[in-house]
């Protein structure tokens, strides 16, 4: 005997009177088949839905049937079985390790492997998802039909499968879910014979609840199904919406996340609470949650957020990356900054960290290896071999160890650090810890205890692992206070009591695309099988956002556009809104911001400009100059505040790193030619000095080859260069040579002290003239324009200044300067700066009234004109993109 009842969308079945016209249908129905009601099972779709149904049955002073879900029902009928070594423990981390020992076991597999690390990771990964897809139909079927799921799957991945590699991956998930041998635990629920089955469908058919209501009726039990389910299409074509139903389309993502904070805050002071926000985009949820905290509301959390985006896991995560022996000198900083590291920098004594950190950047050590502790303070030292003892469990020993191993090794650092405390008691900290089973043991013969002492990793696998576990496992934080405002799912939020309901992000790219099946089982084979297609997930998914209209208000709200992509509504809303239209109802009104809006007077922000009155430093270099005349607030920030950038500790060579390698190259290859008893040929010692140097700066081989493979086209053209300067009469005299001068020492008790100094890369000679080469590895043509007005050219002006009155090397009273151009596509080039001396003279006398301007007060304004803003690390000191007109 079966029955059936349908709930349509009116005031009588709005989601606070639902429950109550639930329980009197059920309850009639069971009075009408004389049917004892106390002897009843009545099934409802999720937990939540528990105690609104059962308050709703006190209400009607009458025995209640027992009402549970089909999982709380089984849960109470017996223990459910614990996964035994081999079988499908459902935890993705644990699954995915011994997925990979079943597979090392197939040739094929191996020969994957071989070939392609990555591509054997993705099978594994494939492998997991498709067994779990397995496992879980299987369970959603009746005892009688679980066996031939098995013989429809074994036939049509034989038949209609996909090919090669993915079929072979499919076979083996489809016999490692049909291999388990226990019993699912709703398999109890068969067994059971009650006085009546009934259930509840809302959001689509549930498939276990369905067959074991078919298996009912098959053996004569009374059954009643309950549809709440609203076809979306044509839920307004008996009665009107029940309560506000309105829309809000937003500029941004920020906008949005205010909006609908303010849509929260409007219901509640409504009277209509609690509020149930929808959770769908968590980086939005996350930030409107931020928003409404700030007002002291009581939240609700049922979603939460992944293990691995909390700070403890963050922390984990840099401890376990700078055990690898391949760790960055930043990853040890990092991990050294962190709350896990607390006991060895009290103990190293206070400064410890910020003075290693600043000797490593001023070193330029970038990796570990680098760092030397005689030339660090003794804090620091301290610090620094603290830090690698504690460390050393974890990258000492075997390059492969068993999970067990690497999670004692892990254990042990922490006792170590004294950090097990640290982690505890940060929010998640307990779930971290029992995630990662470092505060519990396996169960005795368990599919985890198996893979904990079996599988073997190295390291790097065991931090995959780690980070593996972490992106599975879910935190939800305990709620605060009264609970008024609620964050859960679509799903979830179905026949829930809410006052009133937030839906942010009902968009095209958030409400409305589902997600897909294993990617083995393409929806060809789910609908031969019966599993779950994209269409049935889209045809839920509209049931779902139908129920929401039972809320006494809806708000919906959406972006206008992602970046510069535009957004469309979703399908879902325009269904709705053909729904109203077709029924003959008012559109969806729009939503009312009563955000406060505050009036702001425009404030323009001026250039930035500094006085220095008094001031001036002891020394000038050519780039202080330089920075004076392409920008004086830059030279105030460089020269007279001596603000820097910190120097970034970076293992990857970049273009700098060249410039001062060939640098030093050419400085030894010149100075070595000097030596009367070297004998080896110029491109010999060309080679050599390159390998030499690199040594000298620490550079690695593999990532400075884009660079050597240009210093091989390199030398030949500068040997011929060199030749042919030799072969015009002229040589090298000296490299890198330290210069300073005095340029004003009689200039005044001001200017008197001031000495500009500089070093030199290169000074040749010839019959009456010295010449000044300044090496460099930009575009010749750029040089050509730097030279193109001599008094405009700061540099090799400022070294012909450094050269008057020099004593060394001694040559010829005559003055040229050059810049060399090594790198440039057509070959080495010289780019001459005419009238060196006159740019020189020209550029002290006008370098003196500007200092003499600056000492008496005049302002240092920011210039922002030109490429001197491009990379000027000031910028966002003087505010430049803030200037009307900035340039972009």
């Amino acid at each position: 005997m079966s029955s059936r009842h349908l709930f349509p969308l009116d005031a009588g079945h709005g989601a606070a009177q639902f429950w109550l016209r639930l329980a009197e249908t059920a309850a009639a129905w069971l009075e009408g088949q004389g049917l004892a009601a106390r002897d009843a099972v009545l099934l409802l779709p999720f937990a939540q839905h528990l105690a609104p149904a059962r308050r709703a049955w006190m209400q009607l002073s009458r025995w209640q049937p027992r009402i549970e879900t089909t999982h709380s029902l089984a849960a109470a009928l017996g223990p459910t079985p614990l996964p035994q070594a081999q079988q499908i423990s459902f935890d993705a981390a644990i699954d995915g390790l011994a997925a990979r020992d079943l597979l090392q076991s197939q040739s094929w597999a191996q020969a994957l492997r071989a070939r392609d690390a990555r591509a054997f990771d993705l099978a594994v990964q494939r492998l997991v998802e498709t067994a779990h897809a397995w496992a879980r139909a299987a369970a959603q079927r009746s005892p009688q039909a679980r066996e031939l799921l098995w013989q429809q799957a074994r036939l049509a991945l034989q038949s209609t499968g996909p090919g090669g590699l993915e079929r072979a991956l499919a076979l083996v998930a489809l016999e490692w879910a049909a291999a388990d041998t226990r019993v699912p635990p709703t398999d109890a629920l068969f067994d059971l014979r009650p006085s009546a089955w009934l259930h509840l469908q809302c959001g689509g058919p549930d498939p276990l609840a369905e067959a074991l209501l078919e298996r009912a009726e098959a053996v004569g039990l009374p059954c009643l199904r309950l549809c709440a389910d609203l076809a979306l299409d044509q839920v307004f074509a008996a009665s009107p919406p029940l309560g506000p139903l309105e829309q809000a389309l937003c500029e941004d993502f920020e906008d949005l996340a205010q909006s609908s904070a303010a849509a929260v805050l409007g219901h509640l002071q409504a009277g209509r609470s609690p509020v149930a926000l929808i959770a769908q985009d968590r980086v939005l949820i996350r930030r409107v949650r931020a928003l409404l905290e700030r007002q002291e509301l009581g939240i609700a959390d049922e979603t939460g957020w992944t293990l691995a985006t909390t700070p403890p896991a963050a922390q984990l995560m840099a401890l376990l990356r700078t055990a690898r022996g391949q760790a960055s000198l930043d990853e040890w900083l990092a991990f050294l900054k962190c709350a896990l590291a607390a006991r060895l920098r009290d103990a190293a004594g206070s400064g410890a960290l910020t003075a290693l950190e600043a000797r490593c950047r001023a070193r330029g050590w970038s990796a570990p290896a680098a760092v030397r502790a005689d030339l660090l303070s003794p804090a620091s030292a301290r610090l620094w071999q603290a830090a690698r003892q504690c460390l050393q469990p974890l990258s000492a020993g075997a390059a492969s160890r068993s999970l067990a191993d690497w999670l004692a090794a892990l254990k042990e650092v922490l006792q170590l650090l004294g950090a097990e405390a640290l982690i505890e008691a940060q929010d998640a900290g307990e779930a971290l810890l029992d995630a990662l089973w470092l505060r519990r043991s396996p169960w005795p013969d368990s599919a985890h205890e198996a893979v904990l002492q079996q599988a073997q990793l190295s390291m790097a696998d065991f931090l995959a692992w780690v980070d593996a576990s972490l992106e599975a496992a879910q935190y939800v934080p305990p709620p605060l206070g009264e609970v008024v405002v609620m964050i859960t799912p679509l799903a979830r939020a179905m026949l829930r009591p809410f006052g009133a309901v937030v839906l942010p992000g009902a968009d095209a790219q958030t409400l409305g695309p589902v997600p897909a099946g294993p990617a083995l089982l393409g929806d060809t084979l789910a609908r031969e099988l019966g599993l779950p297609r994209i269409e049935d997930k889209r045809a839920a998914l509209a049931l779902t956002f139908a129920q929401l209209l039972r809320a006494p208000a809806l708000t919906l709200l959406r972006c206008r556009s992602k970046g510069s992509e535009p957004l469309a509504a979703s399908p879902l809303l325009e269904r709705l809104a053909l729904a109203l239209q077709a029924a003959g109802h008012e559109p969806i009104a729009a939503w009312q911001d009563r955000r406060e809006r505050l009036s702001l007077q425009p404030q323009p922000l001026q250039r930035a400009q500094a006085h220095a009155e008094g001031r001036l430093p002891a020394a000038l270099s050519a780039s202080a100059v330089e920075s004076l005349r392409n920008c004086p607030y830059q030279f105030f920030a460089r020269v007279l505040l001596g603000l820097r950038e910190q120097a970034e500790l970076e293992a990857e060579a970049d273009k700098r790193d060249y410039g001062s390698w060939l640098h030093a190259v050419l400085h030894q290859f010149h100075q070595q030619r000097l030596l009367p008893t070297l004998d080896d040929g110029d491109e010999a010692l060309l080679q050599r000095a390159a390998i030499e140097q690199m040594q000298v700066l620490g550079l690695s081989a593999a990532e400075f080859l884009p660079f050597s493979a240009g210093f091989a086209r390199f030398v030949p053209r500068y040997l011929q260069w060199l030749r042919e300067q030799e072969s015009a009469g002229v040589h090298y005299a000296a490299g890198e040579l330290e210069r300073e001068v005095m340029p004003y020492a009689d200039g005044g008790a001001v200017l008197q002290d001031l000495r500009l100094r500089g070093r030199l890369d290169r000074v040749d000679v010839s019959s009456g003239t010295r010449l000044l080469v300044d090496y460099k590895t930009g575009s010749v043509a750029g040089l050509k324009a730097k030279v193109a007005d001599p008094a405009e050219d700061t540099q090799l002006a400022v070294y012909a200044a450094l050269m008057q009155g020099a004593a060394e090397p001694a040559g010829p009273p005559g003055l040229e300067a050059l810049y060399l151009a090594l790198d440039d596509a057509k070959g080495i080039a010289a780019v001459p700066h005419p009238d060196v001396s006159d740019s020189a003279e020209l550029l002290l006398w006008g370098l003196k009234n500007d200092l003499l301007a600056l000492h008496g007060g005049a302002p240092l304004p920011a210039l922002g004109e030109g490429m001197a803003c491009a990379y000027c690390e000031m910028r966002g000191l003087c505010r430049r993109d803030d200037w009307a007109g900035a340039a972009l």
